[in-house]
């Protein structure tokens, strides 16, 4: 299938929050037949070890989503990604504004912020729902946006 448009997702470690994200978008995308990919960077990849959180590949297992679905490396955001992606998401607003003021402050108002921390105020397994809904929000609305008029 050609995809149309490049999604970025960027959390700080590229290890759990955006990893996930892609994952699923690039899931749902593929079951919507909508002519998108996700990818995903971090602004600090270097500073977690292992290259995915195991709650992530877990969870994806659990769920029957192939790991191929998201990438094998954990990865730097670099000003290229931002130039090459239709869309960008940074996944936490509070945390990844300043992230981006500092590293890419051309960038700062030019992407999506979410915020994805659970209701009750954080934790890999009160974020991972969150990211969820919302990656499945995406793609319904890129999926409307495909429907002509």
């Amino acid at each position: 299938m050609q995809h149309s448009g490049q999604l970025l997702f960027i959390c700080t470690g590229n290890y759990y929050r955006s990893r996930y994200a892609e994952a699923l978008f690039n899931y749902y995308a593929d079951l919507a037949a909508i002519p998108w990919r996700a990818i995903s960077r971090g602004f600090v990849p270097h500073q977690i070890p292992g290259e995915l959180a195991p709650q992530v590949e877990n969870d994806l297992r659990m769920r029957g989503i192939s790991l191929d679905y998201v990438s094998e490396r954990k990865e730097a955001l670099q000003e290229e990604d931002l130039e090459q992606s239709e869309r960008v998401i940074a996944l936490q607003e509070d945390e990844h504004r300043l992230y981006m003021r500092l590293r890419f402050p051309e960038w700062m108002d030019r992407i999506e912020y979410w915020s994805t921390q659970g209701s009750n105020g954080g934790g890999m397994y009160a974020t991972l729902p969150v990211i969820e809904t919302l990656v499945q929000d995406l793609v319904a609305e890129l999926a409307r946006e495909l429907v002509p008029s």
